[in-house]
């Protein structure tokens, strides 16, 4: 018996070998040398942003006033703690968050997940009927992968400009024919990872219009999900204001996700869901309650008391570091790497840029890859023991679009970096690097 394997579910078969960027990612850190080695492909939030002192006077301000911050030390509910609810609204409220009126966010129903977004986004797959899933291409690829192996079908399409194309929508959707039936949801990023597209109010409109059509068509309702974990980072002036959906949905079938990762900090886990009361909202509440109720009250109570005390001054300070991040990083690629490139999306919001080169790939294997990764197998490119040349990682384009898709192809040429977490000087150096890649997968290649 002990040389048989314990037998798994389909899912668990699926879950035995890792996801590409997690492969990627631990075959990475297992000589992965702080100080030397540059990563990009980490989506880690800038460290300079995340107010430890003001966490640390919360936690002091919770543990003090326990008639208002009752049992913070104390198993939670599956809704969440009260102060946060009421201080996530009230956040929304003073900060003119979506622009949502006062009557529409009243009767809105907020849920606090287990675990940041992640946890929601698993939550509302285990309640819903697997089948097909809309998103945006390139695709966030960690959900999207997780869906497959939970038996959810992604049906990815294109984006533009203003984010997810709706004349390819109805293309691909057609195309469905009686497999129409099958679709389940939309799942939208509004600033899409990893391009950092922002979707335009104008598209979103057009995405709930769509699935009210669809829902009349298919006699039931087809909800769809918006993602605003980067929301809340739009650092450059000149873009849009986003508005909620929750304003236009007179169906009962928008929900936004939003989280507190990105301009407090991620280790607080505090993702949430705000939509109309439903029989759907109830059963994502009882699944936080099966895998162990909504996250740690104390981190619960703590955001509550940042959002009260110091959040506009916090949100000032997020924006303004990502965006002189964005910008030194835009300069950097264009003179570093700009004659490879054919396109670099990116730079208003969050803290990605995610780039196309007009004529090289940059997948796993690819000499631009075994370059940027010292793996080209080349001792005097290489080096050895102590002067092991630095390596940048990047997350390849092929993880970020869909196999299936119709970016299969190019995305073998793209890539995304990531500015959030490194600091500038280490961010220059591997763009160099790049750079250095770039001119030995052209020499490779002639």
């Amino acid at each position: 018996m002990k040389d048989q394997e314990i037998r798994l579910s389909e899912y668990g078969q699926k879950s035995v070998s890792a996801a590409p960027v997690s492969r990627m990612m631990v075959s990475f850190a297992r000589d992965f040398r702080e100080g030397v080695d540059i990563n990009l492909g980490v989506g880690y939030v800038n460290e300079k942003t995340i107010p430890g002192r003001k966490i640390e006077e919360a936690l002091h301000a919770v543990l003090a006033r326990p008639e208002r911050y009752r049992q913070a030390l104390n198993y939670g509910e599956p809704q969440g703690s009260n102060n946060l609810i009421h201080s996530i609204k009230d956040f929304y409220r003073r900060c003119h968050i979506g622009g949502l009126p006062g009557k529409v966010l009243e009767k809105t129903e907020v849920v606090i997940g287990p675990s940041g977004i992640t946890s929601l986004l698993e939550a509302l797959a285990q309640v819903l009927p697997r089948g097909i899933v809309i998103t945006t291409d390139p695709m966030y690829y960690i959900y999207c992968h997780v869906l497959e192996r939970m038996g959810f079908e992604i049906l990815a399409v294109p984006e533009d400009e203003e984010g997810i194309r709706m004349d390819r929508l109805a293309e691909k959707v057609k195309r469905l024919g009686v497999r129409k039936k099958e679709i389940q949801f939309l799942y939208i990023v509004t600033i899409n990872n990893p391009t950092c597209t922002i979707l335009s109010n104008r598209r979103r409109r057009q995405i709930v219009e769509w699935a009210f059509k669809l829902s009349a068509e298919e006699g039931r309702s087809i909800p769809v999900f918006f993602d605003k974990a980067y929301e809340e980072i739009i650092h450059d002036p000149r873009a849009e204001k986003p508005q909620s959906a929750l304003s236009y949905d007179g169906q009962g079938i928008v929900y936004e996700l939003g989280s507190l990762s990105k301009i407090l900090a991620p280790a607080l886990r505090i993702g949430y869901m705000m939509g109309p009361a439903s029989a759907f909202l109830q059963a994502v509440r009882q699944r936080i309650n099966d895998v162990g109720f909504s996250a740690p009250m104390i981190t619960q109570e703590i955001s509550s008391y940042l959002l009260d005390h110091c959040i506009e001054e916090q949100l000032a300070k997020v924006i303004a570091g990502y965006r002189e991040k964005a910008v030194a990083v835009r300069r950097w690629i264009e003179e570093y790497l700009g004659e490879f490139l054919a396109e670099c999306r990116g730079g208003q919001a969050g803290f990605y840029y995610y780039l196309t080169f007009a004529a090289m790939e940059t997948t796993e294997g690819s000499p631009f890859f075994r370059f940027a990764s010292r793996t080209t197998g080349n001792r005097v490119l290489d080096r050895e023991g102590e002067a092991l040349r630095p390596r940048a990682i990047y997350i390849p384009g092929e993880i970020c679009v869909h196999s299936k898709g119709d970016l299969a192809a190019i995305g073998k040429r793209q890539l995304r970096i990531s500015y959030g977490f490194e600091e500038l000087e280490g961010i220059e150096k591997a763009i160099k690097i790049l750079r250095d890649a770039a001119l030995y997968a052209r020499k490779e290649r002639e």
